[in-house]
Order: C-alpha cells, then structure tokens, then sequence
C-alpha cells in the first residue's frame, strides 16, 4: 500500500483559526427539546442527538470503518460514505442517486483533482471545518466549484474579496470568472474601476490580454479624474510589449473618449504618439471637429462623447421650499453611488433665488428670506468651504433666473426678470467678474417671474414664467454683441415655474403649471425641447409626476430633474433624461421633498470628494 493509501484522516480539531469556517447545527438540534405529546406522562429527549451522530460517523471515517466508496484523486485513496458525501454535495448527490453507473461503484475517481485538497473538502464534510489561507484557497474554491459545495465555494469568495489589493485583484477578477463565481467577479470588477489610478501601476495591469484591456476601457465606471488618465494607462501598456501590442492600438484608442480630451493634449500627445498611424486619424479627427464644431455636436454624438461617471462631478441641490420655513441647506448627489449626502448650509435662509456656478464658485443671488425680497449675492468657495458677499444688484429681486453666458474662468453672470415685491420685472442686469460690478443691460420685451433661463451657443434665453397674468408661452433671446432681446418660436404649452436646462445643442423646458401657481391642478408633467437652428419645439417623454418648481442641471450629457412641487406636497423624485431613448429613469431620491431648489453642477475637487 503505498503512503497516500496509509494516510489516515487527521483527528479533529478543538480548537479552529480565525481562517476557518464552522457552519454548526441547528439551534433547535443542539439543546435540549422536551416536549409532550398526546400521552402526557411521554417525553421526547433530544438533547446534543445530532452533534453525537455526526462524531460518531466521523469517527467511522476516521477508522475507515463503514465506508462504501473510496474517491481516487492522484494516486491517493480517500474512503469515506456515500451518504455523507451526498448530504453536502449536489455533485456526489446526484451522482450517488442517479442512474449513473457510479451509483453502484464502490471506486470514484476524480481526474485533475488535488488529492490534499479533496482531502479537506471531504473531511469538511464531516466536520463542517476548513482551513482557508492566501495559498491554498484558489485551488480550494476551484474544487469546491467542481464538487458544488456552495458553503465552501462561498466562504472561499468572502476570504478573496477581503484580499482585494490594487496589485492582485485583476487576476481574482479573472479567477473568479473562470469558476462562475459571479458574485465576488462583481466585487473585484468594482474593485478594480474604483482603484484603477492605482491599479494600472502593477505588474497585473501590464500582463492584461488585449480582450481584457478592452473590457477595462469600455467601463463608463473608471474612477479617474481626467480622460488623460485613460489615454496615458492605455499607452503605458501598449509599450510595455510594443512589439505585438502596437497593431492593437487603433482599435483599443477607439475606447478612449478623445473628444474630452483637451484640444492642447489631443495636438501635443494624442496625435504626437498616433500620427503614423492610418486607422487612427479619424478618431483624433473626430475630436478635433469636437472641439472646433460645438455647434455640431449633436450630430458627433457617440460613447467617445459621454463621459466617465467619476469625470461628470456633483450634483447640489440648494435650498428651496421643504413644506416647512424654506430649507438652507444643501444636498449633494454623487453619480458613482446614486445616493445623496447631506452638504453645508447657505449663510442664510433664502427662497426663490438664483444660483450660478464659476471658477469654482458657488455665486447664489437674490431670492426673498420670507418676509422681504433680498438683493443680496453671496459666494460659496468649493475649495476652501467658505462663505463671502459679493456686491449687491441694483435691483431686488426673487423668481429669477440666473445664467452664466459663456465658458472663460470670467465670464458675465445674468440676473434675468422677477418680482422686487411690489410688480414684475423686465429688467436684465450683468455681473462683471473683473470689475466685481452690476450693470443694467437691455431690458426683455415683457416682464416675466419663475421663467426659466440658460445660455446656449453664446446667447441668453429666457423662457416662459409669469407676468402677473397668465403663464406664458413666450421665449426671448438675449444677444449679448448687440445688447437686444429677440422673440423666439413660443413653447406648446404655457409654463409659468418651468425648469429650462441647456444640452446637447438644445433647450429643454421641464415641467411648470399652466393655472395659478396657488391652485391644486394644472402640473405639467410634459417636457418639450428646443432647437435654435430651426426655432421650433417638439415635445419629448414625459416625467413620472406633472409639476412645477423642479430644479434641473446637466451632469455630464444627462439632464437630471429633481424634486419639485405636484400642488399637495413637495417631492423628492429624481430622474434622469436618456436622450437616445427618450426615456426618463428615476435616481436616488432627494433625504426629504423640496421645491424650488436650485440645482447646479460642481467638480469633485480632491479636497472636498
């Protein structure tokens, strides 16, 4: 008999380490359970029946008494009992039940089994014990995969998971799919977009096969800070074996979103390192008409031009009406988690006002503090989380719209249209960044408050809103070259406290109300977009509820609607327009309802994210 065949199984274990795993019995088996039955002078006992049953087999398979199979697995012989085998594995229940002929085989052998590692996973059996470590649990999950024993194989998962490193988890995320195991595959594919800066710079990363390096790069979900970070990870690999890795390039750099590079970095890197190549041409081309067509953007749309959801920012809900005295705080929404955090608070409690973003700066204007109409501007720092005031309007104003025209660090802010407490206003007024100055401009052709306002192509739009009459229709568009307002194609439907976003080459009216703001009916639910080279609007999918007081933003390419006011409650639904699908799906709700917030998007400096 050779060595392996006189091996007796080792005697268990009083004492397990912490890199074990112990299932136990049943509560209700290991206590004691007395209980009448019909007769009441009969008691039934069971008290530790099961742990005995089960010691007293493990000690027939330690004395190889009993036994009715032995598996063979290299060279070496493991008797133990078929019941056993097949009460913890589907594998060996199936065979054993079935009609296969090893059912009645009293000899099983296991080709391409470790027989150390079947040895454990049978005397686990036994025992409900396993010793895990980082050398032994890839072979040890694959085994248990094979014979389906899922307690093993999952306790295997959990120990891996908790060994996710920025050095090794490429390779468990390939281990992992390789054995089906697709909950941890889940786990270290998050793992590895949510460290990617620090991955790319091991071995693992070098190594990628170019199918993996190709699955790697089409995840919207890598954390980086910059589309750079990409482009230069790719490079990195294709000269770590430039040799066979240089004709792959093309087809990889098709998965690198050029078009948000900057056009400096397209010139001086992108077209330095990919000029001799033919089949990359059109891709930098492609985003060189990015940058020097903005007007034709729509029609350049693609996955190159949809950025990375760790690139896109911050949403900031600001203040608003919250059922309550009005809110002044802030929540913040983060597109990696959909989920909402609580942020900081304005300076003071504000309704009804505007909000600009620039420079890293946070510019919140006007609005009313609930009993009077504020001219007031004040500055949030996202840097240093500090506030400051800024010089005040010349007019005081709430329910109006506020837009920055332009995208230079100092571009012009515009305070457009409102209510100074006593009428409706047309007047227009202008932040200069430089002179730090508000100056009167043109005014509108007709007064209008709660309108909507948002630049697009290096003009002003303000869209419907009231006039202290009825919601209007009315569009007007500003021209800052020759300081004149024009009349615009009107909406379909009249809007007074409508939410106007600007994307993609288009204006998107969101929601409002046709009858008095103070009455129940009369939300809208309808969105309708705007198109400037034809001065038309069409109408598009509608929002789960008709409302008004929505607060809308672009994140990234996506207009996100959020919160809002449906005549009986504030909401705190928010949702997010897929403009290729015309569809609306819903985000993370806001903590609490509100109405009327100002909505804005903000970088994720390191600092503050």
């Amino acid at each position: 008999m050779s060595n392996c065949e006189s091996q007796k199984p080792e005697a268990a274990k009083d004492n397990v380490s912490t890199n074990s795993i112990d299932e136990g019995l049943p509560r209700e088996l290991s206590q004691l359970s007395l209980s009448s039955g019909s007769n009441p002078d009969e008691y039934h006992f069971n008290k530790g029946h099961s742990e005995s049953t089960m010691k007293n087999i493990y000690g027939y398979y330690q004395s190889q008494k009993l036994c009715d199979v032995t598996l063979i697995a290299g060279g070496c012989r493991i008797p133990a009992h078929k019941v056993v085998l097949a009460s913890c594995s589907e594998y060996f229940a199936a065979m054993f039940t079935g009609s296969l002929r090893e059912a009645q085989s009293s000899e099983i052998t296991l080709e391409r089994v470790d027989s150390q590692t079947l040895r454990s996973l049978v005397q686990y059996c036994y025992t409900g014990i396993i010793e895990l470590s980082e050398d032994t649990v890839e072979i040890l999950l694959s085994t248990a995969s094979l014979l389906q024993l899922h307690s093993v194989t999952k306790a295997c998962c959990d120990f891996l998971e908790k060994q996710l490193d920025p050095c090794n988890c490429l390779g468990i995320a390939l281990f992992a799919e390789q054995q089906s195991c697709m909950s941890l595959h889940k786990s270290a594919v998050d793992y590895i977009q949510q460290h990617f800066m620090q991955v790319v710079k091991h071995q693992e990363f070098l190594s990628l096969q170019t199918e993996q390096m190709s699955e790697l790069l089409k995840s919207d979900d890598l954390n980086v800070e910059t589309e750079e970070t990409v482009f230069e990870s790719l490079m990195t690999w294709v000269k770590h074996d430039n040799a066979n890795r240089d004709k792959n390039l093309s087809e990889l750099l098709k998965l690198v979103k050029l078009p948000l590079l900057s056009s400096e970095y397209l010139i001086d890197k992108v077209e330095q390192v990919c000029c001799d190549i033919p089949e990359c041409q059109p891709l930098i081309m492609e985003a060189v008409k990015w940058h020097l067509l903005p007007e034709r953007r729509s029609l350049l749309f693609s996955h190159r031009t949809r950025p990375r959801t760790s690139t896109i920012g911050r949403l900031l809900a600001i203040g608003g009406m919250d059922g309550y005295k009005g809110a002044s705080n802030m929540e913040m929404y983060d597109p990696r988690t959909n989920s909402w955090t609580p942020f900081m608070r304005m300076g003071a409690r504000r309704l009804q006002f505007g909000v600009a973003v620039m420079q890293n700066k946070l510019i919140v204007v006007g609005g009313r503090d609930g009993l009077k109409t504020l001219n007031t501007v004040e500055c949030f720092d996202l840097t240093s989380l500090s506030w400051s005031t800024l010089a005040p309007m010349n007019t005081h104003r709430h329910g109006l719209g506020v837009a920055v025209l332009g995208a230079g660090a100092n571009s012009p802010i515009y305070a457009v249209g409102g209510h100074d407490g006593w009428i409706y206003l047309n007047s227009v007024e202008r932040w200069d960044a430089c002179s730090r100055t508000w100056t009167i401009v043109s005014p509108m052709a007709g007064a209008r408050s709660t309108c909507g306002v948002a630049s697009l192509r290096g003009r002003l739009y303000a869209v419907g809103g009231r006039d202290g009459g009825a919601c209007l229709r009315s569009v007007e568009c500003y021209d800052p070259a020759t300081n004149h307002w024009t009349n615009c194609a009107p909406m379909t439907r009249r809007r007074g406290g409508v939410s106007v976003c600007a994307a993609n080459g288009y204006l998107y009216a969101l929601g409002g109300h046709e009858a008095p703001a103070n009455t129940v009916g009369g939300r809208l639910a309808c969105v309708e977009r705007y198109d400037p080279a034809n001065d038309s609007w069409v109408l598009l999918a509608r929002l789960s509820y008709g409302r008004d007081a929505i607060g809308s933003c672009l994140l990234g390419d996506r207009i996100v609607a959020v919160g809002g006011y449906d005549g009986v409650q504030y909401l705190c639904v928010v949702e997010v327009y897929d403009s290729e699908s015309n569809t609306w799906r819903k985000l993370a709700p806001l903590s609490t309802g509100r109405a009327g917030a100002a909505v804005v998007s903000v970088p994720p400096p390191r600092n503050l994210f």
